[in-house]
């Protein structure tokens, strides 16, 4: 069976700790809280709450830089958060570049 999008290696989900930690790899953005919102390395705006959530303007997910298809750990620094349609179009691609 595939491993669903947003899950760790072994399918698993991701823990508070974890989450925080690639949450602040992302960028901030000047004069909003960066507890709450974001940019990922493609510009685009992402909300703390909405992880996860594809049905959300500002969702994001947890992204393996390299993809666990192509070799790529739970490492951290493997991991980056991206909005969810970008994570999407990403996919397992080893060479991609923000729309």
């Amino acid at each position: 069976m595939a491993r669903k999008s947003n899950t760790n290696r072994i399918g698993g989900s991701w823990s508070d700790i974890q989450k925080l930690s690639i949450w602040r790899k992302a960028n901030r953005i000047n004069g909003k809280s960066s507890l709450t919102w974001r940019k990922d390395k493609c510009g685009k705006v992402i909300k703390w709450s909405e992880f996860g959530n594809r049905n959300s303007t500002y969702g994001w997910e947890i992204d393996h830089i390299v993809a666990v298809a192509n070799g790529g750990s739970d490492y951290l620094s493997n991991l980056q958060p991206l909005h969810w349609r970008n994570n999407t179009t990403k996919a397992d691609k080893r060479y991609w570049r923000c729309p």
